[in-house]
């Protein structure tokens, strides 16, 4: 499937349908859906990932598609991607309806990609990366603490 266009708009439409804390999540257009439960701390059975685990996990897969997307325009090879990202939220405010922000306080991000590139050439890509992954923007523009490291390995041709 090729890149939209410059400019063009990627429309999403999600449908929810649930009781409780567990939801059946449905993509218009796919087969696919998702099922999302509550964290125990917040009144789940772990019968399914929690919303927050979905975020996570779509952040640091974000920031591999967006590498592999800056990777394809300029030119860069790149191998294996391994991501983690840790988060600290606390649950004062959705749980006990404090004043402040329900957001996470801060996510790390870690990341060790192969790559050919120098240090100097692999600190621009991860820049870049950041600038222009959806998901890091949100975080970022949400007030939340973004830390990253991103480890540059040789890239080993077979």
């Amino acid at each position: 499937m090729p890149l939209h266009t410059k400019g063009s708009i990627i429309e999403f439409n999600l449908h929810g349908k649930g009781e409780g804390v567990l939801q059946e999540i449905s993509i218009e257009g796919s087969d696919h859906s998702i099922r999302a439960e509550g964290h125990p701390a917040f009144g789940g059975t772990d019968s399914a990932p929690s919303p927050l685990d979905y975020v996570l996990g779509a952040f640091v897969s974000c920031n591999q598609v967006t590498s592999k997307i800056v990777a394809l325009g300029q030119g860069i090879v790149l191998g294996e991607f391994n991501g983690r990202v840790e988060a600290e939220l606390d649950n004062s405010v959705l749980v006990f309806g404090a004043d402040g922000n329900a957001n996470f306080s801060k996510v790390v991000l870690t990341v060790e990609v192969e790559t050919e590139l120098d240090d100097a050439a692999f600190d621009e890509f991860v820049a870049e990366v950041a600038r222009r992954c959806p998901l890091t923007q949100l975080f970022v523009r949400a007030g939340v603490e973004v830390a990253t490291n991103w480890t540059n390995n040789a890239l080993v041709r077979a």
